[in-house]
């Protein structure tokens, strides 16, 4: 009765929004309209309830979807060939984002917060795992702890296996393999890269169920207990996934000046994405932290193959039999985040060339098995990443007025600004409302253009020739003495910068002299708007290249246990840690023996036993001793990282702030601030270096 009710309420609006979307306005009714619309937002704004937020989003689509009307009816007028192309450019562009809003709004409207599923207390019943760590090329140094985290795992030692999937075959991983007691699988060629390496490890096991992690991936010790109840529960569930959570920042987090203040760039998807798809059964796996039935990956032939994003659509051609997903959002594992911001750029091309090839060889809009939801999801999701083109259009977009006097929007400025205010207005203060404190208003715009230029060729190769390119492992782990400003990433950036720069300047002397040149202020105006609004994101997005150092191997993580500092002469303290790592520690300073004593090891007290690891100071002030751990046996090891990167809260971290976007634009302003000013503070210390040089050379001469 209810959904009969919904359907028969809906069926009643569709005239109102028809009446809505199609009505013409001059300028200042629309203005009228707009700001009308917009009031209603803030008042409705004072409500948190999801029902309130359901009508925010059916107002913010009535009103994009009567700019997109208007668009189409009355500025879709050319006088030449180069304006029609241009224009017509600019306005798919529009349609795109259109399309990207209605499929954004339908995944995270009504997100789904799953709860653990309990095991059951006999532990007989408990399913078997097998837990697969593959590895190419990696450094035994990112893979070490991550298969001691693995064997941290708090499940029963004869349900759960281990295996380290080398497809480098190297000796001394199979060495280290031995020595912690793992199993060890290699195979003779590298055919289809990590799928083939985990299909090839299903033929050599039996668990009931799978775990993959990636090998910078560790996981915390309740990470099988929260994950594996729900198989016993539902016989239909394939996989449960969880969120992959970064420990170490990524470029934008390292190389911008605010970036630790912002929400990681992964977080709306590893949220309300994410959650948003485990409501219509959509969950996407994604490759590491998850757990997956056997047999439901035996019954479509293993991980997916045929494109070089295995795990998205090994999910998709799961839910094409009819098996569930989940999405777990507790961060039960953590990884490294790509250290540069070329290996980014690296990575997203590979992600982008995947969703590609699904969209071309398996495209969920085709096909049995999916629900209207599912398919929606995974479209969005294909969808995305052909952003590149269009986040270009956006940002050229003014140069064509600016520079070359072509009209590629037939309309008036106030009217065209009046259309696009509530549009825009809407659109920006709803994504903020419902996922303010996952992504920050804006910043998706900077994460685009740091790649939009890098992803035109691989995207549209890939449509027309869905089977080109390889697969691509990311580096991780590697170190950066010094920093750098990478201008091979963002060479295109900088080109189209100062274009944007030239229009600006161009169009405010078309302003003063508007008389003399025959313009319209109110068009030069909007385009000069129009252009630094596009140059100061991209200014934002150049900044990114800035590379920081990275010099410290580990990453500390804060976290408070007792500690026994032991000094040379036999004498111990006791003190608490303040910080921790895999390579040292930072404690709290008792007294002032470390002046006149030296410290040997540092005893670390825990509930399951002490850890005594021999140390190193590295330096010292009023309040910390900084210490660094020398060689510690596997054992000693295994022990440390279940105390700092496998606790079972290791990694649940506050939520950041509510989104302000007003205040979210001020910090993308500040970036391009810190850009030139970080800029020549570096060569002014630079010149001081070579000018102190050259005087000491000088005097040696």
């Amino acid at each position: 009765m209810k959904k009969l009710l919904i359907i028969l309420l809906v069926l009643a609006m569709v005239p109102v929004a028809l009446l809505v979307v199609i009505t013409p306005m001059d300028s200042q009714k629309q203005y009228i309209f707009g700001l009308i619309s917009i009031g209603l937002l803030f008042l409705m704004g004072f409500s948190k309830k999801r029902s309130i937020s359901v009508i925010m989003v059916v107002m913010s689509l009535l009103m994009s979807t009567r700019y997109m009307y208007f668009r189409l009816t009355q500025t879709l007028h050319f006088n030449s060939e180069i304006e029609t192309i241009l224009g017509m450019g600019l306005f798919l562009a529009e349609v795109y984002v259109w399309v990207l809003l209605l499929l954004n709004y339908l995944q995270t409207i009504w997100p789904l917060k799953r709860e653990i599923v309990p095991l059951p207390d006999d532990m007989s019943l408990w399913p078997t795992v097998d837990v697969y760590i593959p590895t190419y090329n990696e450094s035994l140094d990112v893979v070490r702890d991550t298969v001691l985290a693995a064997q941290c795992i708090d499940y029963p030692r004869d349900k759960m296996k281990i295996y380290l999937l080398d497809d480098g075959k190297r000796r001394e991983f199979a060495v280290f393999a031995a020595d912690v007691g793992v199993g060890y699988i290699t195979r003779n060629d590298n055919s289809h890269a990590k799928a083939g390496n985990l299909n090839h490890a299903m033929k050599l096991t039996q668990g009931e169920l799978i775990t993959v992690f990636d090998c910078d991936h560790v996981a915390t010790r309740i990470f099988l207990q929260a994950t594996v109840g729900g198989f016993l529960k539902d016989p239909k569930l394939a996989l449960v996934q969880t969120p992959h959570y970064f420990y170490s920042p990524d470029p934008f987090e390292r190389n911008l000046s605010v970036g630790r203040n912002i929400p990681n760039e992964g977080t709306l998807f590893y949220g309300p994405i994410q959650q948003g798809n485990d409501n219509w059964n959509a969950t996407f796996f994604c490759g590491s932290c998850a757990v997956i039935r056997r047999s439901a990956l035996e019954e479509i032939g293993g991980f997916a193959v045929e494109t070089v994003t295995e795990d998205a659509h090994t999910a998709l051609k799961m839910q094409r039999l009819g098996w569930k997903s989940a999405f777990l959002d507790i961060p039960l594992a953590a990884g490294l985040a790509t250290e540069r911001l070329v290996l980014h750029v690296i990575q997203r091309t590979r992600w982008a060339r995947g969703m590609t090839q699904i969209f071309r060889l398996d495209n969920p809009l085709f096909g049995r098995g999916l629900t209207i939801q599912q398919r929606l999801c995974y479209l969005s999701a294909m969808l995305y990443y052909q952003f590149a083109l269009p986040r270009i259009a956006f940002l050229t977009a003014p140069l064509a007025y600016l520079l070359f006097n072509l009209n590629i929007i037939h309309s008036s400025a106030s009217l065209v600004f009046a259309y696009a205010l509530p549009h825009l207005f809407l659109a920006i203060y709803i994504n903020s409302r419902m996922n303010g404190r996952y992504r920050y208003s804006f910043w998706g715009e900077i994460y685009d253009l740091v790649l939009a230029f890098h992803l035109v060729l691989p995207t549209v190769v890939t449509m027309f020739f869905p089977k080109r390119g390889k697969f691509n492992v990311t580096d991780k782990g590697a170190l950066l003495d010094i920093g750098y400003f990478d201008f091979r990433v963002v060479r295109p950036h900088l080109v189209i910068a100062i274009l944007l720069g030239i229009g600006v300047i161009a169009g405010i002397v078309r302003a003063f002299a508007h008389d003399y040149y025959g313009v319209d202020p109110r068009v030069i105006a909007l385009n000069v708007g129009w252009g630094l609004y596009s140059l100061i994101f991209l200014l934002a997005a150049i900044a990114v290249a800035r590379e920081t150092r990275q010099t410290r191997k580990t990453i500390r993580i804060d976290v408070t246990i007792p500690v026994l500092i032991h000094y040379a002469s036999g004498i111990s303290s006791r003190s608490q840690t303040a910080d921790l790592s895999m390579g040292g520690c930072r404690i709290e300073l008792p007294d002032d023996r470390h002046l006149t004593d030296e410290i040997e090891e540092i005893e670390l007290l825990l509930q399951s036993g002490a850890i005594s690891i021999p140390v190193k100071v590295v330096t010292t002030d009023e309040r910390y001793i900084r210490l660094m751990f020398d060689d510690i046996p596997l054992s000693r090891r295994r022990e440390l990282v279940r105390v700092v990167l496998a606790r079972a809260d290791a990694w649940i971290q506050p939520p950041k702030p509510q989104d302000n976007p007003f205040r979210s634009l001020a910090t993308i302003v500040r970036c391009v601030f810190d850009l030139f000013w970080m800029t020549w503070k570096t060569r002014r210390a630079n010149r001081r270096t070579q000018a102190k040089v050259q005087v000491q050379e000088d005097g040696n001469a």
